[in-house]
């Protein structure tokens, strides 16, 4: 678990380390790599040409292809970008919920998160308009696969078929009518995550449901955005068979949650 200590505050680069980032930037992007050596470095070289006041954090689960070496190379060129690296693989649920705690450990932590996955199945140019939907008072912004105007690039059929079966199981059973409950393209608010963050436990994939489910018990608002996924061109899928079934189990799970929430409130 992290808290505002030496070890969080090593997470800086040399250059940003004795100013404590005083300069706050208005956006923070969290990006969980494992393997993404290929990916990271014109990721987020992309990130920047977007030209947000952004701050960039990875959190590498010390990935043998040397990801985070070439995070550390980028320090060196960049300010205000940041490194978590973790002993082994420990799954996207704790990758988010470490990042949103290193987050909020900083002086002055940027009002809104952004979550996003760093094998450009996530366009970076759709961060501005993700951003600028949240400002529009929004806490959290799903960006939808499946909402009208929408879509998938390079999936196959089977894969596709899963995907819409997942998300349709996903708000039905939590019954909230969201498009696309699994994405992880999102952006948060800093008083959503301050709210929430003790109240994060997934593990992996499940973080995605457990984030919105948080979202509608606690009254936040939160709302969609169409846009375009396209599937990974380098590298492999990290999603293994156990944890897509840990994510179906969290639902039936969520939905219970809910159920008995209901229950205590009409009685």
């Amino acid at each position: 678990m992290l808290s505002a200590t030496e070890e969080e505050r090593n997470l800086l680069p040399p250059s940003a380390r004795h100013e404590s980032l005083a300069n706050r930037q208005s956006l923070g992007i969290i990006l969980p790599t494992f393997c993404e050596a290929e990916n990271i470095e014109s990721l987020i070289r992309e990130i920047k040409d977007t030209k947000q006041d952004v701050l960039v954090l990875v959190i590498d689960d010390s990935s043998p292809d040397g990801t985070a070496g070439r995070v550390k190379k980028l320090q060196k060129e960049y300010s205000n970008i940041l490194l978590l690296e973790r002993p082994e693989k420990l799954g996207l649920g704790t990758a988010i919920t470490d990042g949103f705690k290193a987050i909020l450990s900083l002086e002055n932590p940027p009002e809104h998160i952004i979550t996003m996955d760093a094998d450009y199945s996530h366009n970076p140019q759709a961060i501005p308009q993700l951003l600028a939907t949240a400002e529009k008072g929004y806490d959290l912004v799903i960006g939808s696969r499946y909402l009208k105007g929408g879509k998938i690039v390079g999936w196959h059929i089977l894969r596709r078929i899963i995907s819409r079966v997942a998300n349709l199981v996903a708000s039905t059973m939590v019954g909230l009518r969201i498009h696309d409950c699994t994405s992880g393209f999102r952006c948060y608010s800093k008083e959503y995550i301050k709210s929430v963050i003790g109240c994060l436990h997934s593990q992996t994939y499940e973080i995605q449901i457990e984030t919105v489910k948080q979202a509608w018990m606690r009254g936040f608002a939160l709302t969609e955005m169409p846009i375009v996924f396209e599937n990974r061109k380098r590298g492999k899928s990290k999603l293994t068979r156990t944890e897509f079934q840990g994510f179906l189990s969290y639902i039936v799970k969520a939905k219970l949650a809910i159920l008995n929430r209901a229950s205590k409130t009409q009685t």
